[in-house]
């Protein structure tokens, strides 16, 4: 199993990058979280990775921190979740603030989580709970790594996109977020629009 990688970022867009390492060039799914941490193209870059593997797949999953791949491997035992799911969920919440929705039972918090409905959240704390308040009394959440919010409305569109929503109703959560708060931060941003899209 490929554990870690260390190379080249050539391309990278909300939930898809490839590293160059050695010549060979690693095609790798990241969360949002992940996607905002990395470097601009051209730079170096080191993620912890899963490798998932299948009779007809092997697909390489990135991560910029251990508490993020912890993350998406407890998710993964969940039933009814896969690789894309996890992927999706650690990219509607960030790891920490999963960590203590999951330890406190916040189901409302779980289920406004894009892709998320009522009894995968269920699991999800019938699964991980105890498993999220240990890694919560082990300490060392990630701090945030925000950026500046110049010029991210089509970020954060595609990235809502990418999550399942339309174009349409993506542009126009955005562009209220915003209006309300035109210093907000990317990562700040991206959630204010999950929030207004799953309030309808």
């Amino acid at each position: 199993m490929i554990a870690q990688i260390r190379g080249h970022l050539i391309h990278k867009s909300p939930g898809l990058i490839i590293v160059e390492t050695n010549g060979i060039g690693y095609q790798l799914f990241v969360s949002l979280s992940t996607f905002y941490d990395l470097p601009e193209t051209q730079q170096n870059v080191v993620l912890h990775t899963y490798t998932h593997v299948r009779e007809d797949l092997l697909q390489l999953y990135g991560f910029s921190t251990l508490l993020e791949k912890e993350l998406f491997q407890l998710l993964i035992g969940v039933s009814g979740i896969g690789p894309k799911l996890a992927i999706n969920i650690l990219s509607g919440i960030s790891p920490s603030e999963l960590v203590r929705s999951l330890s406190a039972g916040d189901m409302a918090r779980l289920v406004s989580i894009p892709g998320v409905g009522r009894k995968t959240a269920e699991r999800m704390l019938l699964d991980l709970q105890e498993k999220a308040h240990k890694v919560q009394t082990r300490g060392a959440l990630p701090r945030i790594d925000l950026r500046p919010a110049d010029g991210i409305t089509e970020d954060v569109v595609s990235a809502l996109v990418n999550l399942g929503y339309k174009k349409n109703q993506a542009e126009k959560a955005v562009e209220r977020v915003l209006r309300q708060a035109p210093e907000i931060t990317l990562e700040k941003a991206l959630r204010e629009s999950l929030k207004v899209l799953s309030a309808g």
